[in-house]
């Protein structure tokens, strides 16, 4: 089967039409319709429905998807071979992993596999891609097949296939310096229902330690979602607009510029586990993808 029936499959899917999927890919509209024409007789069932301008997955076309992109990821991986390129290795993380603590693992990483700048040696090298996205964006890729490894933090939903934790994270409460809890010496949890609790969307972090690790001190809090960034949770948290409960990583910076304060529990918080989970089978990039898994477990927030 030509790989280009199955590139104008992914196309059309990742950019909503066959429109969008003709410009991205540098075709005429007409030849990417017929490539999909082609593929739909090789396979001898059709896999899209044209509706306008735009054009649906039939269930046939939904099932052959993560088969389409693993088989272009593999044919891309005998291209870097054949060519002597290295393999290419596409992780990702949350947006509050990659806020302070991936620039690190990446670069020892790349210190690690052979001190020569991105140049990493034939026996584990790699050219890594990072996808930074929320929890829900980085699981549909991953369970695309477009994602090799993902760092997120552990929401206590079991992880499917290969995964271990590699560091745990300090769990602290933000406030804006302004806020009357700031000025205190010791909040209880009986101060902290009188105030909202800002989370990012359903399914972020900040949500899920809300939800899983102050269940027991926020029984009845008032959470005020924030459909957003993680930016515009810390500016709004910032300027007083309620409480956050986040990763120290995600908020290294802002509490060290003053633009928020951690407030001073009298009840502590538990920590949060730093959950990597991977491909079984990544391909070329099998031995980069566990030399980095080894690096983030070396480079743990919180080591014991």
């Amino acid at each position: 089967m030509d790989s280009r029936y199955l590139r104008a499959l992914v196309a059309v899917v990742e950019h909503g039409g066959i429109s969008a999927a003709a410009q991205a890919l540098g075709y005429a509209q007409s030849s990417v319709s017929a490539q999909l024409k082609r593929l739909e007789a090789d396979l001898g069932v059709s896999v899209l429905v044209r509706a306008g301008t735009g054009a649906v997955l039939t269930e046939a076309g939904t099932r052959l998807l993560p088969h389409a992109r693993a088989a272009l990821a593999l044919e891309d991986q005998l291209r870097r071979a054949a060519l002597g390129d290295r393999p290419r290795l596409r992780i990702g993380a949350q947006e509050s992993l990659a806020h302070a603590w991936m620039p690190d693992v990446l670069a020892a990483f790349e210190y690690r596999e052979g001190g020569r700048g991105a140049g990493a040696d034939a026996d584990g090298g790699a050219d890594v891609e990072l996808t930074v996205a929320n929890r829900a964006a980085l699981e549909r890729r991953y369970a695309a097949g477009e994602l090799d490894l993902v760092f997120q933090y552990d929401n206590g939903v079991r992880a499917l296939g290969p995964h271990a934790v590699v560091g745990h994270d300090r769990t602290v409460l933000v406030a804006g310096p302004g806020h009357p809890l700031a000025r205190q010496e010791r909040v209880t949890p009986e101060q902290l229902l009188r105030y909202d609790f800002l989370v990012a969307e359903r399914g972020c972090t900040s949500e899920m330690l809300v939800d899983r690790l102050g269940r027991d001190l926020l029984s009845g809090a008032q959470v005020t979602m924030v459909q957003g960034s993680l930016s515009a949770l810390l500016r709004l948290t910032g300027h007083g607009q309620g409480l956050s409960l986040l990763p120290a990583l995600a908020v290294t910076r802002e509490l060290e510029d003053g633009e928020l304060v951690e407030l001073p529990l009298t009840a502590p918080l538990r920590p949060v586990a730093i959950l990597a989970q991977w491909r079984p089978r990544p391909g070329l990039a099998e031995t980069a993808l566990h030399a980095l898994i080894h690096t983030a477990r070396g480079a743990d927030p919180l080591p014991t």
